[in-house]
């Protein structure tokens, strides 16, 4: 009778029973140090971010001549805009939450795509298009909001088609990616008929993106020998 009752899901008593990916991944000392390490770099580059944007902004910068720009109508479409940013973001952690080798390199690609873009922006100071139309975002202008007047110097690249670059690299799957590519390039033109960036910026943003994504690679790449299946 007893064993009638015993639970028959429980894959801790089948032997060869594959372990969950968290479990797995979590048994690996590497993965343990590569999470706290990048949790740590990234909470230093928040406390230095408000400040970096403080001297952006403050600096004078070059305006810049866009023939392609000036072909596309000029409308606030920050509604549209972070519906697809927010939206792309959701979906993509919903996708890589049960999946941490996944998560764990988006995690480093997202670093290293604040560190590309930071030095961007320090190389090229640029003045915002003519036209511009404030970008108001209802998250982060909530959480970075240090200066009495908006951050609108921050151009090259692009960080908003570049996260979406970036949110499509980190799935696996045709058709999640299809949809999130489509959604990058919808942001891409979002952003230029709010003439918050030049076509220079979005079309540069991929670009710096798969360089992140690549670095990222790199760093979580595991070693050939005594690994265990990632359980991905």
């Amino acid at each position: 009778m007893a064993t009638l009752l015993k639970p028959a899901d429980s894959s801790s008593t089948i032997p060869g029973a594959r372990p969950a990916p968290w479990a797995a991944a979590w048994a690996r000392t590497a993965f343990r140090l590569r999470l706290a390490l990048v949790v740590l770099l990234m909470a230093a580059l928040l406390s230095v971010v408000p400040g970096f944007f403080q001297f952006i902004q403050a600096r004078p910068g070059h305006l810049l001549a866009d023939p392609l720009l000036a072909l596309l109508p000029v409308h606030d479409v920050s509604v549209p805009t972070f519906a697809l940013i927010y939206g792309a973001i959701a979906g993509t952690l919903v996708y890589l939450l049960p999946r941490p080798n996944l998560l764990l390199r988006a995690l480093w690609a997202y670093w290293f795509l604040q560190l590309l873009r930071m030095g961007t922006l320090w190389l090229l100071p640029l003045e915002p298009p003519a036209a511009l139309v404030l970008l108001r975002d209802p998250v982060m202008d909530r959480i970075f909001e240090v200066t009495t007047q908006p951050i609108v110097r921050d151009l090259f690249f692009s960080g908003h088609t570049a996260t979406m670059t970036l949110l499509a690299l980190a799935v696996r799957g045709r058709k999640l990616r299809r949809a999130l590519l489509l959604m990058t390039a919808a942001v891409g033109v979002l952003v230029l008929v709010q003439r918050v960036h030049y076509s220079y910026d979005v079309l540069a943003a991929p670009l710096f993106a798969w360089l992140a994504y690549w670095l990222a690679g790199r760093v979580c790449r595991k070693k050939p020998a005594g690994q265990q299946a990632s359980g991905l």
